[in-house]
């Protein structure tokens, strides 16, 4: 069986996100979306609400696709959740030329630490490239119109985190 890792925040899960979660399904029999807990990053969600929402949005697309899809949240290295969940392939999407540096960083300490999990990247799709959970909560909490960016459960969830709902 060929399972994929999909790490990220996902804070809140988006569009973007949701593109490569269903482009990713058609690589793999299993593929497991690594919630990272990253106190660091401050959340606006909490880990059992992020995990919640993208059990939510990705149910629909394991019948689609006919892929398992699970949600693991993960503190450890990226690449000792790989492990953990016996992830052969790490995929990772890129929007833009930033994000491929730092991801040629990542790929090459995994590597590194273990030369037999491979990493594949998928670019978002053209009308997905902007969107980035950083901007859609800015945007949210300027009382800009986030909808196009996410979907209507994920829409919903964050009016309400910010009072606006």
């Amino acid at each position: 069986m060929r399972i994929g890792l999909y790490p990220g925040t996902f804070d809140p899960i988006t569009l973007g996100h949701i593109d490569i979660i269903r482009r990713a399904s058609a690589l793999v029999d299993k593929l497991v979306i690594g919630v990272a807990i990253n106190r660091d990053k401050g959340p606006l969600f909490s880990l059992e609400e992020r995990v919640a929402m993208i059990e939510a949005e990705c149910a629909k697309l394991s019948e689609q696709t006919d892929t398992q899809i699970v949600v693991h949240p993960f503190e450890n290295l990226l690449i000792d959740c790989a492990h953990d969940v016996g992830a052969q392939i790490i995929v990772r999407g890129l929007r833009a030329v930033a994000d491929f540096e730092y991801e040629y960083q990542m790929v090459g300490m995994n590597r590194v630490l273990d030369s037999s999990v491979e990493t594949v990247f998928l670019m978002a799709e053209a009308r997905h490239q902007a969107i980035a959970s950083k901007l859609v909560k800015e945007i949210a909490r300027l009382d800009g119109d986030v909808s196009s960016f996410v979907t209507p459960l994920v829409f919903e969830e964050l009016l309400k985190r910010l009072g606006k709902g």
